[in-house]
């Protein structure tokens, strides 16, 4: 037993010297350790300032730590915020947005904090997705749109002479413009399988649930021809009647549905 002790004791020396090597090394890489709040958050920001938003990350997290309790550290929560937001880590950026306002109820920063909540989860740049699949808001998962505008609307009724204000009233109406052109988006869809029952049903939710958006032109467009697949020609007249009232010089009436160019995939 004694002899199994003493063979053991090198293993554990050597153990606790690598520890050692350990810490040493971990303690020599973090070039951070020594610096000022005021150095951390200067090279924060050169990392940020220059596209190296996933080097910034870290340097404002390590900021928001030291100096706790300081109006600094809330702007490194916000800062690190954009920062996860701009390296396209938008889970991140959300949680530590909705830290900042749990713990900052009463912060002068609290406008631009739902500014940013909406302009994360407005996410309207799709890079060059974009640009092959011809996508826009309308045609994409509704969640986060609907998200963005609750943000932006507590911004413009909390805080209504910020300076983002104006910007998020304009998102507002484009979010409203989209969520209102999703529906009509699926009722055509619905419309051009044959489902009429089920493109009534979207095209109404348009027409019941916005107003003055340009979108409500086909939806009522959509709900005439609908109702006259099926039979019913005077739910059909009287969509007809609406269109002539609200859209005397509509192109739908004129022409039908307006020819889209052929899917980005289509090479043929």
């Amino acid at each position: 037993m004694l002899q199994a002790k003493l063979s053991a004791l090198p293993v554990v020396a050597l153990l606790s010297a690598a520890a050692l090597l350990s810490a040493c090394s971990t303690t020599e890489d973090d070039k951070s350790a020594n610096w000022s709040v005021n150095k951390l958050y200067a090279e924060a920001r050169d990392e940020a300032n220059s596209g190296a938003y996933d080097k910034a990350v870290p340097l404002f997290e390590k900021l928001e730590g030291r100096a706790a309790g300081t109006p600094l550290a809330q702007q490194a929560q916000l800062e690190r915020a954009y920062a996860q937001y701009k390296s396209g880590d938008q889970p991140s950026a959300l949680s530590t947005i909705d830290r900042f306002i749990k713990l900052h109820p009463a912060s002068p920063a609290l406008d631009y904090a739902l500014y940013l909540k909406g302009v994360v989860n407005f996410n309207d740049n799709l890079g060059i997705f974009a640009a092959l699949s011809r996508q826009d808001l309308s045609e994409r998962d509704q969640k986060a749109a609907k998200e963005s505008f609750e943000s932006f609307k507590e911004l413009v009724n909390r805080f209504p002479d910020s300076r983002y204000t104006p910007d998020a009233r304009a998102r507002m109406t484009y979010i409203v413009d989209s969520l209102a052109q999703y529906e009509v988006h699926v009722a055509r869809y619905y419309y051009n399988r044959g489902a009429f029952v089920a493109a009534i049903n979207r095209a109404q939710s348009a027409v019941t649930d916005y107003k003055d958006v340009p979108a409500l032109e086909e939806a009522l467009f959509i709900l005439m021809r609908s109702y006259e697949a099926l039979g019913m020609s005077q739910l059909a007249g009287d969509a007809r009647r609406v269109m002539e009232k609200n859209y005397p010089s509509s192109e739908y009436l004129a022409r039908g549905f307006k020819k889209n160019d052929d899917p980005w995939w289509k090479f043929w």
